[in-house]
């Protein structure tokens, strides 16, 4: 508007110019290429303006004072401060505070060399840290001397810090070693597990009786966390059965009264008519094994420990819920790190004696089971975890707790194939005991020879499938070149079942991971030499 008035004023030396005045006229012209030459650079610099302010990067200017004297809209989504608020003061006091030393390095590297890049450590005006990259470029004036600087940040990609990496690919590794061994760990696992049955068996001291089921109990559940961190690598999910919650407690419970030390008493509060829930025993047994743990590092000079449960009814989640409550009389925690505590990585524990994984690993649990989980904690006065999972309210079976039927059999013969020889004598003595007759073998080669000269009184061949000189899948050919119906077993301490219809391809009546209990096989070869082919399938997968 400033510039359309001046045009008016001009228009009397105009008209004075077209009558003739060479002078005024000549002053017209060169006033007239100022004023449109002051509109060009105007509009030129409001055009900068506006895509300064379209970017998302932060674009600043500030003296070598400090002083800003240009703020984005940029800088003002990324720092929370508007322009209006923020021109004119002190960039160090504002984004620096304690870091004013990166500062000081920048700028006399910018002074010196025209430009600098860089990260920088900044704050929001909540007091957020953040990590920005950073460009400098030295602006000077006429004269050439420094005048200011144009400032762009962009906050850093984002990406696990050093520590957190590391964390990431020594769990990685760790997922790669267990899949590597987890045929000579479960081979170690079987064993030990039938040998526990058979001392079962043969034992009728009730203390003895105790121990061989807290070592039979362990050996399980061992061979079930191999399994759950195969699934975790790997990336699958575990199978839900129907979980009784009650009897999971119980078995917390024996391990806390065991391995926690004496001056952490143990008290628990379940009721008779616990509800059942639907998940993966295994991972259920590590939510609760790492809030009992937390609880005990919670009271190094001891406390009470409570395990409480309770079928609640939850309007806002419109279901049917198992709460299940641990709580300890321990250090509690911060309020200002109540919120941190599921966050991977991160953890209060000295180096060494914690990754930070316990409760981001509970909380992921608790999320795909349907259910979540509370806390309650007062420094000095102890933590409460309340842990929901939704209910099965009508269910009235035992699920995974029922016993499979140890069926006897009628001398039999089984042949078993095994590369691992502590293996071959322990499941022969543990299928002797349930009245069948064994004949053993170390490799393929050896099968073929023993069955070929019994194949009639061989009922059912029980065969694992990573042997030396010629593994199961080329036995099991060769065996039924020998006898189209032959009846086949096959084991593997991979863990990794294959599907149904590869099993059916290759002829084989029935699967079994390793480790298994006698049980588990007494059953699976009464199936074998009494159910149909499609039967045997569906009751081992």
């Amino acid at each position: 508007m400033e510039n359309v008035s001046v045009i008016h004023q001009l228009k009397p030396i105009f008209c004075l110019a077209a009558c003739g005045n060479v002078i005024f006229f000549t002053l017209f012209c060169c006033l007239w290429r100022y004023i449109i030459k002051h509109q060009q650079a105007e509009q030129k610099i409001s055009e900068q303006a506006a895509i300064l302010n379209v970017i998302n990067d932060a674009a600043i200017v500030s003296n070598l004072r400090y002083k800003i004297t240009f703020w984005n809209k940029g800088a003002e989504r990324l720092y929370g401060w508007k322009a209006e608020d923020i021109l004119g003061k002190d960039i160090a006091e504002l984004l620096y505070q304690q870091n004013s030393s990166q500062l000081e390095i920048a700028l006399s590297t910018v002074i010196r060399q025209g430009e600098w890049e860089g990260e920088l450590h900044q704050l929001r005006k909540n007091g957020e840290e953040l990590i920005v990259v950073s460009r400098w470029v030295l602006l000077r004036d006429k004269q050439a001397q420094p005048k200011s600087i144009v400032i762009v940040n962009r906050l850093t990609p984002k990406q696990p810090l050093p520590a957190q990496l590391l964390r990431s690919q020594r769990l990685e590794s760790i997922g790669t070693l267990a899949s590597g061994i987890a045929h000579d760990l479960n081979n170690i696992l079987s064993p030990i597990l039938m040998a526990v049955q058979l001392l079962q068996m043969k034992t009728h001291d009730l203390q003895m009786q105790k121990v061989l089921n807290t070592l039979e109990s362990n050996v399980k559940r061992g061979a079930n966390l191999l399994k759950q961190v195969l699934s975790f690598a790997r990336g699958i999910e575990g199978k839900k059965t129907i979980v009784q919650v009650r009897q999971l407690v119980w078995e917390i419970e024996q391990i806390v009264q065991q391995t926690f030390p004496k001056s952490i008493i143990c008290q628990t509060n379940i009721p008779e008519n616990l509800w059942y829930v639907s998940g993966d025993i295994t991972q259920l047994h590590q939510v609760l094994m790492n809030l009992v743990i937390n609880a005990r590092d919670a009271m190094p000079h001891g406390g009470i420990l409570k395990i409480t449960a309770d079928n609640v009814v939850l309007s806002r989640q419109g279901g049917h819920y198992i709460s299940l409550s641990i709580e300890d009389t321990g250090l509690g925690i911060p309020a200002k790190i109540q919120k941190q505590i599921f966050e991977p990585f991160f953890s209060t524990k000295e180096v060494g004696k914690g990754t930070g994984l316990g409760l981001s690993t509970a909380l992921s649990i608790i999320d795909n089971h349907g259910g979540f989980i509370n806390v309650q904690s007062e420094e000095g006065k102890g933590t409460q975890f309340q842990v929901y999972l939704p209910a099965l309210v009508s269910h009235t079976q035992q699920g995974n707790c029922v016993e499979i039927e140890s069926t006897m059999g009628n001398q039999e013969l089984i042949l078993v194939v095994d590369d691992e020889a502590i293996i071959r004598e322990i499941t022969k003595s543990s299928l002797e005991a349930y009245n069948y007759q064994v004949l053993t073998a170390r490799d393929g080669k050896e099968a073929l020879s023993i069955y070929t000269k019994y194949q009639e009184q061989i009922s059912v061949v029980l065969l694992d499938m990573m042997m030396p000189s010629m593994d199961g899948a080329i036995a099991i050919r060769k065996l039924q070149k020998i006898n189209s119906q032959v009846k086949i077993i096959a084991m593997s301490g991979l863990l990794s079942e294959p599907d149904e219809s590869a099993i059916a391809n290759m002829g084989v009546k029935a699967f079994l991971s390793k480790p298994c209990t006698a049980q588990e096989l007494v059953q699976t070869i009464n199936t074998v030499n009494t159910h149909s082919y499609s039967q045997v399938l569906s009751v081992n997968l």
